[in-house]
């Protein structure tokens, strides 16, 4: 649904995207023969702006871009009980360095002013116009091959959102077998309740089955009943699956266990593209083992990032002083407001003249999340109250890779097991901050706390937010701050483990060989 390949094309909303874009660069930098498929969504995920009091405003602009070809191609899928007109674009491989890349738009002749809105805006509120984005996605994505030509020997959905190409598959080969060794899948989702689920009827009155009648949808499917699981179909119709961590593969595992037809379930662990995101100047560091050099250049970068920073709050950061960032989707479970949970140890943190610490915060809520949006703007206000803490809006790749460019400390805090892989730190890594976070995710591979890393243990049962937060205080007040101004060569020297850590296994190239070995 999302695929984040540079700042100029804006169809993504976050991870999954920044993940997606990073596999497309290593793709083309393995030459690996694959294509990616994805939506040209006309509105973007939305502009994070800002109203009149400087609160969050949502804005939705429309958006073109001259890189793109057009295709011709134009077909139409039969959906909402109307023939909805589909349109293929292209993005070449020079252009951003990536697989080639098909882009499907129903914003096109021929359609009335519902059908057009469904390529508007990704992942829409509305829940019968998401339905039909995945249905363009699904049955587009695969009906846009066979106008190609093209005969795929695999067909990878990155999530769920596509697996209404099944049916439109099974109509094609008629056997579940053979449909199943063309198919493979990949779940983000740690949690039941995540994985999308519909009423059958609703699903079939709007054409996502392709025709195939819901007994058969039934029992190929493994949903029984009038409910209709995206996940379990998905995995029942795939003859391998993988979640994106190793501790994600185990919940995931666990999670469907109670099925016993599913596709097995591995993992590879998410990875991102080191070409695009590494500063080049650390990383000639890093190979000399030049602290003193990735210390000099980690005080310019910081300079840059604030002037962004002064340019959106009016605040002067200072270069010298310990600098922690939480950037991420903003999202209930991520807890992005975890530090100022404990307001009077917050302010004495931020008020210590002669240990000083700054903070950034930046992120996307979803649109209509009233109370990631709620949390956002309660951050903004209690910004004002402090010189060394800024909230900036416009988190997208630019932004993304000058925070983590001017990072000292990326923090993390999501409840664990819910943290599927994430993937922010470890860019933020290999541009020489340290990582500051709950064990979750791809965080349990990498993570030696003390020696690339600061890692808060295990909350155990009771309270676990509790825990999480008088830990991660414990963990600032003792070992981060002192750490950062009492021993600095300690400090070097985590760097440069941690970015030697992350350097291979969490480089995309590494997970691009992974699926096509171990899933394609």
């Amino acid at each position: 649904m999302e695929f984040a390949v540079d700042q100029a094309l804006k169809i993504y909303s976050g991870g999954l995207g920044f993940l997606a874009g990073s596999h497309m660069k290593s793709v083309y930098a393995l030459k690996q023969n694959l294509v990616g498929i994805g939506m040209l969504w006309k509105f973007g995920y939305y502009d994070q702006g800002r109203k009149a009091d400087s609160s969050m405003q949502p804005e939705f602009h429309e958006k073109i871009y001259h890189f793109l070809t057009d295709t011709g191609i134009r077909f139409t899928i039969p959906m909402l009980g109307k023939e909805v007109r589909v349109a293929a674009y292209y993005l070449p491989p020079d252009v951003f360095q990536t697989a080639p890349l098909f882009l499907l738009t129903t914003d096109t002749d021929g359609n009335d002013a519902a059908t057009r809105a469904i390529s508007y805006t990704l992942y829409d509120a509305d829940v019968t116009l998401k339905v039909a984005q995945c249905m363009i996605l699904g049955i587009g994505g695969a009906r846009l091959l066979e106008e190609l030509g093209y005969e795929p020997q695999v067909y990878h959905f990155n999530e769920a959102h596509a697996v209404s190409a099944v049916f439109h598959l099974f109509n094609k080969y008629k056997k579940v077998p053979e449909l199943k060794k063309r198919i493979v899948f990949t779940t983000h989702t740690p949690e039941e309740a995540g994985n999308e689920k519909h009423d059958i009827r609703f699903l079939e009155n709007l054409g996502f089955f392709s025709g195939v009648p819901l007994d058969t949808v039934r029992k190929i499917s493994g949903n029984s009943g009038d409910v209709f699981n995206h996940s379990l179909t998905a995995l029942s119709l795939s003859r391998k699956a993988n979640g994106v961590s190793r501790l994600h593969g185990e919940v995931s595992r666990a999670m469907w266990k109670s099925y016993p037809k599913i596709s097995e379930i591995g993992h590879i662990t998410n990875a991102q593209n080191k070409a695009y995101w590494v500063d080049k100047k650390l990383e000639e560091s890093r190979i000399a083992k030049d602290t003193a050099g990735i210390a000099a250049r980690k005080r310019e970068l910081k300079q840059v990032l604030f002037k962004t920073v002064a340019d959106q709050c009016g605040k002067l950061f200072d270069p010298d002083v310990l600098t922690i960032v939480w950037a991420r989707r903003f999202a209930g479970y991520k807890r992005p407001d975890m530090p100022v949970w404990d307001l009077d140890r917050f302010k004495k943190l931020m008020g210590n003249q002669e240990r000083p610490v700054q903070f950034i915060w930046a992120g996307k809520p979803y649109p209509k999340d009233e109370g990631a949006i709620n949390t956002f703007n309660h951050l903004y206000y209690l910004g004002h109250l402090f010189p060394n803490v800024a909230v900036l809006t416009g988190y997208e790749l630019t932004l993304s890779k000058q925070l983590k460019d001017g990072a000292d400390i990326w923090l993390n805090t999501p409840v664990v097991t819910r943290e599927a892989s994430g993937t922010s730190g470890m860019t933020a890594a290999m541009n020489a901050a340290l990582n500051l976070s709950t064990f979750d995710g791809w965080i349990c591979e990498f993570a030696k706390d003390g020696e690339n890393s600061f890692i808060l243990p295990v909350a155990q049962g009771g309270d676990v937010n509790k825990q999480d937060a008088d830990n991660l205080f414990a963990k600032l007040e003792n070992t981060v701050i002192p750490t950062y101004y009492d021993n600095p060569e300690k400090w070097r020297n985590m760097i440069l483990n941690s970015m030697d850590d992350v350097s291979v296994e969490f480089d995309s190239d590494r997970m691009a060989r992974e699926y096509y070995e171990k899933l394609y």
